[in-house]
């Protein structure tokens, strides 16, 4: 059974402008204050301190085991802090049962209950709270509209498709209209066709009813692509919290930087450090390295260099004048991923450099092939300096 997709809206320019993080006066919906959780000897949660706004769209984001679900427990009362607090509309939630907090989550496994209809699952909440049953009627008539689900209100769960069960998930966990919604890998069932799909409707969801909803994911690529801001978590920390262009373009960290996206790293030593002009030298490549940014360093210390695939120009023809940010190699590997191409070119020293080249022309043969000898450059303003 085909998941039929959300009916298109008006577009809106809402998400384009949507930055009260940089609003001196803007007040926080949720905050972490210095939280910590401890499982006996063990910290999950390492004093987290973060902001988190009304109607953002917030990931978590992380490798298993970081903390980010815990975090997200804490958050809909499953699990209480060992230190610190957690705020909800200046309100301090410490004490405050599951039940009684204006959240609701949507858990990866959807927890339907397999025996009711797709009406009931979405009345569950409501029925519980005791709301009057031509409320609920209306209710439920009004989530199915939202997830573009009418007609499929009497069917149970093993009568739909993966995408119409999340579906359900979503309309039963927003009915009760919580201030905060949370997502615990909602799309990690679906398949990848699905989930792309997925989640630029969720993306318009939110913006059409306006809830703060927040993400756990270890999918960078899905992190990226539906959330305002990410906080990029490891062992129980934040290592950045920041715009998805600025988490990929300007990672503070070695972690971050490999942990989201390709790239390559590049050990060096600082030259001449004057302003926003780097140079430096690296024992992996031959020609200087020249970096157009503005950084805390002075010559004599040890960096590593961030470099996209994306920003390295490859080709076969020489490169002309070029005294810095350049090397040369042979081809060993090609990924061809049909709008691109990455290139694993080995540098005569054996260091590995990968480069990505779009596919602009409709041709079965690559202009560049395995064994070929190439020229990479790039710009001063194409890596990025990293102290950790």
């Amino acid at each position: 059974m085909a998941s039929a997709p959300l009916k298109p809206q008006k577009p809106q320019s809402v998400r384009r402008k949507f930055a009260p993080w940089t609003d001196p006066v803007a007040q926080p919906l949720i905050s972490f204050r210095n939280v910590v959780k401890r499982y006996g000897g063990v910290v999950a949660i390492d004093g987290v301190s973060l902001d988190i706004y009304e109607r953002e769209f917030f990931a978590l984001l992380g490798p298993s085991g970081c903390g980010k679900t815990t975090l997200m427990r804490m958050l809909a009362g499953f699990e209480e802090a060992s230190e610190g607090k957690i705020m909800l509309a200046k309100n301090d939630l410490s004490g405050v049962p599951p039940y009684r907090r204006p959240v609701n989550m949507m858990f990866q496994s959807y927890a339907l209950f397999p025996h009711m209809t797709v009406s009931d699952n979405i009345a569950f909440g409501l029925k519980q709270e005791g709301m009057p049953k031509a409320e609920i009627t209306a209710r439920v008539e009004e989530m199915l509209k939202l997830v573009n689900l009418r007609g499929l209100e009497k069917r149970k769960p093993h009568q739909l498709s993966g995408g119409q069960r999340q579906r359900v998930a979503l309309a039963r966990s927003l009915a009760k209209r919580p201030k905060v919604l949370l997502l615990d890998e909602p799309m990690a069932a679906l398949d990848k066709k699905l989930r792309e799909q997925t989640q630029f409707e969720l993306m318009d969801l939110q913006q059409r009813i306006g809830t703060t909803f927040i993400i756990v994911t270890h999918d960078q690529e899905e992190a990226m692509t539906v959330a305002d801001r990410i906080a990029v978590m490891d062992h129980g920390k934040l290592v950045q919290v920041a715009t998805p262009a600025e988490i990929y373009e300007q990672p503070n960290s070695r972690y971050v930087a490999e942990f989201v996206g390709d790239v390559n790293i590049i050990e060096a030593e600082v030259t001449r450090a004057a302003s926003g002009d780097i140079a430096l030298k690296s024992d992996v490549l031959d020609a200087e390295l020249r970096l157009a940014q503005r950084a805390d360093v002075k010559a004599g210390d040890r960096v590593a260099v961030a470099l996209r695939p994306e920003k390295i120009r490859i080709g076969k023809e020489p490169l002309s004048e070029v005294h810095a940010n350049c090397a040369q190699g042979v081809v060993y590997d090609i990924a061809y991923l049909g709008d691109l191409s990455i290139y694993h070119v080995h540098l005569d020293n054996g260091f590995v450099l990968k480069a990505a080249k779009t596919n602009l022309s409709r041709q079965i043969e690559p202009p560049i092939d395995w064994d070929d000898r190439v020229n990479l450059s790039w710009t001063p303003d194409a890596g990025v300096l990293l102290k950790s």
